[in-house]
């Protein structure tokens, strides 16, 4: 379980610190509720503690977790083929990176970010895959900062480092 002043994630909007544990009457029964205060934005949610894992709620991600994310980043996205980047196929890859962001987890994360990085090397990402993938960037950033004790825009410099040396090594002689 979590604890008063933890730092936590939320799945899809980034790292939180448990600020309060309040208890609530919600349809004529009790129940305790973690306040979760954002870092990085201005948001505070209520999340019921009895379900906090249901709701996306998880531990920072250790050290391991993070270097799978930096394998993951740095590995040959999964090839897509130019009739695959069409407006339907959009579809189902939005669906699918969307199920992705809400688990939460921090290898999905950055299978996402890889794989919408690979494809703007193809063509110009539409506006909601820029928005994606901005997101998804930030998300990143902030947590393996948090795990790690840096600055999140020297970790959104290292992941983009990450991406130009597997797109460098993609090109012929």
């Amino acid at each position: 379980m979590f604890g008063l002043n933890e730092k936590v994630v939320f799945a899809g909007h980034g790292v939180a610190r448990i600020s309060r544990i309040i208890e609530r009457s919600i349809g004529g029964s009790s129940c305790k509720l973690f306040e979760l205060t954002f870092l990085n934005n201005d948001m505070t949610i209520l999340v019921p503690i009895n379900s906090s894992s249901h709701t996306g709620i998880r531990k920072i991600s250790s050290s391991d977790n993070v270097e799978k994310a930096y394998l993951t980043i740095a590995q040959p996205a999964k090839k897509t083929d130019c009739p695959e980047l069409t407006a339907s196929s959009w579809n189902k890859r939005n669906r699918d990176y969307h199920n992705k962001l809400r688990t939460g987890s921090l290898l999905d994360l950055s299978e996402i970010y890889r794989d919408l990085s690979y494809i703007a090397t193809y063509k110009e990402l539409s506006f909601g895959e820029k928005n994606l993938l901005k997101q998804t960037e930030q998300l990143l950033a902030e947590e393996i900062g948090e795990s790690r004790h840096k600055d999140p825009d020297e970790i959104i410099a290292y992941i983009r480092s990450s991406l130009c040396k597997y797109s460098l090594a993609e090109i012929p002689g």
